[in-house]
């Protein structure tokens, strides 16, 4: 170890092997050189002043010979559009920390271009350094040795004389990559102090309060694109951020016009979140999330309007009602017994899953699917295919893609300018039905549209035929996609399970007659081409007039996914879908089924009891063992083992809501403790 701070090895015959000074980090040292092109020669900030990853900034002699300074893209080294350069393409030579404390960058020519300095603070007296900092600012600091004459005048902690750039706030501006600060954040600069900060704006919070430059999420439901005109008038507000800016972010510009139509403009677009508003031109310009580069000044003289929900409620809980649990083998277990005792059942099972009478079918239900059909409503009605065409599409239903209790879905190839691939059920073991019935039924699932619902495209009812044909969706079941030997990747099961939680939230909450699907499991979703979650069958479940709050039918489902009211003789809620909704909420989280009778660890057969234990003990981690991605999100992992456990409480009216589920998923909600239901079992057993 030299007095320099340059660490050696050093051969047998005293020539130098590698060192420190070859390699820096964020800092170097008085003597220390940055030559051009040097691969290894570059100073990488680090993430966080007490983690020492690499981060977000980047500082280097080019081969060009320009000296430069770059955001990067976390844990790699891509740059961003510089945000600091000493402009000296094809004369710059290498950056020099001399001796008396000077930073600066030699020219072939020989001219130093000054970049920092602590001149007049002797090695002798201080101790130096320069680092490139998590804020992409890179300061020179000096420590003064422990003497009389130097502590009347500084403090003995690494005190700052120098930096570059001024403020970091308003050099930084990408077109890719956040800025300065994480998205939907923006920077502050303390000029006193020379600091940096990320804030959040009004109702929006932090991903993670240590680490800002993750940035900032709404902390309420975003509004859904589902509301008219009326609805988002009277949810949403638009409110000001004064001498806050977010530069870019652009998607719709409007001129001349006033800061009320401004205003009014952005609460009626779902797209948009932030308008800027511009007294002087008149001029109107719509922001969609993410935010970035944004920065506090003086001298922004915009209005920058923020849209927020109107009486937000942040303390948003849920109901902590009391209940006691039973034992819950009996519902996963038992309920594969009961509902595999006999073929009857079965057949029974079947035609009431497909083709029972719906309770929520009014005659005013009725009369408005008539009329927005003959108004010229947008929406388009179900196809009626002929036998025959269907045949053709599937070749003779040559190419099977599954089968179950209700029927066998084939591969089909509409014959349209497109080539349309579809999925065609035949349904099977049917009871003797009025077309009449069959055709309310399949006209009210033809009439209901949500990216995570799988689309009916058509049917046909010819003869004692009865088909549904539907959007062919490339990538299969969630099923297959989770079960197979392999593992997916965290990022997208996080996308699935968002998916199916916002399928059924429109289901259940924003369908003009509320829909309960019944069987939600692995094998009834299925994905598109982009691993967009989609729900399948869900038109062949139940539907609630306005009115309801219940119904009762025959017991559905399947084992493992069974919600225990199925086995009393209480009425159906939407619950049982929020039930089974937990357990494959698990599975996503731990890539596997809910019961594994061959698993040698007893307590690990099923999932739902193990994932409670996982996470009365707080190991998370024994859960997702080996999954390093979802090791890395083991916050997001517990959120999402609390809210499943949540859902699978075994009183109804204690389990969630959709709306309330998907708020803690987003993490827009905080989430109680779910309780703890191993006490109650104990005693019971």
């Amino acid at each position: 170890m030299l007095d320099t701070g340059d660490f050696m090895l050093v051969g047998a015959d005293g020539t130098a092997k590698w060192e420190t000074f070859d390699v820096p980090a964020d800092t170097i040292l008085p003597t220390q050189v940055l030559p051009v092109g040097g691969q290894d020669k570059v100073l990488i900030s680090r993430l966080l002043d007490t983690d020492y990853s690499n981060g977000r900034f980047l500082l280097a002699v080019q081969h060009d010979g320009n000296l430069v300074m770059y955001p990067i893209a976390e844990n790699s080294t891509f740059p961003y559009t510089a945000y600091w350069a000493s402009n000296t393409v094809g004369n710059g030579s290498q950056l020099v920390f001399n001796e008396t404390g000077r930073v600066y960058f030699a020219l072939k020519n020989g001219t130093q271009i000054n970049i920092t300095s602590a001149e007049g603070n002797s090695m002798g007296d201080f101790f130096h350094r320069a680092t490139l900092q998590p804020d992409g600012v890179f300061r020179q600091y000096v420590y003064p040795k422990s003497t009389k004459a130097n502590e009347s005048l500084w403090s003995l902690q690494w005190n700052m004389v120098s930096s570059i750039p001024q403020n970091i706030c308003r050099s930084v501006s990408v077109s890719v990559g956040s800025g300065a600060c994480g998205f939907n954040s923006y920077c502050t600069f303390d000029g006193t102090k020379n600091q940096t900060s990320c804030q959040c704006p009004k109702n929006y919070k932090f991903f993670d309060n240590e680490r800002t430059y993750k940035g900032c999420r709404p902390d309420f439901v975003p509004q859904s694109c589902d509301l008219d005109e009326a609805a988002a008038v009277s949810q949403f507000e638009m409110t000001p951020i004064n001498g806050v800016d977010w530069p870019q972010s652009d998607y719709e510009q409007y001129s001349p016009i006033d800061e009320n139509e401004c205003r009014r403009l952005c609460v009626v677009d779902c797209f948009c979140a932030t308008a800027v508003f511009d007294e002087r031109t008149k001029t109107c310009w719509k922001k969609k999330l993410p935010l970035s580069n944004g920065n506090m000044a003086d001298s922004i003289q915009r209005t920058v309007l923020i849209k927020v929900p109107k009486n937000k409620n942040t303390e948003s809980q849920l109901s902590l009602g009391s209940s006691k649990w039973k034992d819950r083998k009996y519902w996963i277990l038992g309920s594969s017994l009961f509902l595999g005792s006999s073929v009857l059942v079965n057949i029974l099972l079947t035609s009431i899953l497909l083709f029972g009478t719906y309770c929520g079918l009014t005659i005013n239900s009725k009369k408005k699917l008539q009329s927005s059909q003959s108004s010229g409503s947008s929406l388009v009605p179900p196809k009626i295919f002929t036998l025959n065409e269907l045949e053709k599409a599937t070749t003779g239903f040559r190419e099977v893609l599954g089968s179950g209790a209700s029927g066998t879905v084939y591969k089909g190839q509409m014959q349209d300018d497109h080539a349309t691939s579809i999925a065609v059920k035949k349904i099977e073991k049917l009871q003797q039905e009025s077309e009449k019935e069959f055709m309310v039924e399949v006209q009210t699932i033809g009439q209901t549209f949500h990216k995570n619902l799988v689309r009916l495209l058509g049917f046909c009812n010819e003869g004692t035929n009865r088909l549904l044909v539907y959007e062919f969706m490339s990538n299969g079941s969630l099923n297959e996609f989770l079960f197979s030997d392999t593992q997916p990747h965290w990022s997208l099961r996080v996308q699935v399970a968002l998916g199916v939680a916002r399928g059924l939230l429109y289901l259940h909450e924003e369908c003009t007659a509320q829909i309960i699907h019944c069987d939600i499991k692995p094998q009834n979703i299925l994905l598109d081409e982009n691993f967009m979650a989609k729900i399948a069958d869900f038109g062949l479940a139940k539907l609630l007039r306005a009115n309801q709050t219940q119904t009762n039918t025959g017991i559905r489902g399947t084992r493992g996914y069974v919600a225990p009211e199925w086995f009393k003789n209480i009425g159906i809620t939407s619950k049982v879908d929020v039930y089974s909704f937990g357990v494959i909420l698990l599975e996503l989280v731990c890539c596997r089924r809910n019961v594994e009778l061959e698993i040698a660890d007893e307590e690990r057969t099923i999932l739902t009891y193990w994932a409670n234990d996982c996470y009365r003990c707080g190991r998370m981690d024994l859960l997702v063992d080996g999954d390093e991605e979802a090791n890395f999100n083991i916050k997001k992992v517990e959120r999402f083992v609390a809210v499943a456990l949540w859902c699978l409480q075994e009183e109804p009216t204690m389990r969630p809501t959709m709306l309330k589920v998907t708020q803690m998923l987003d993490g827009a909600v905080q989430i109680p403790t779910p309780p703890d239901p191993s006490s109650f079992i104990s005693a019971l057993q």
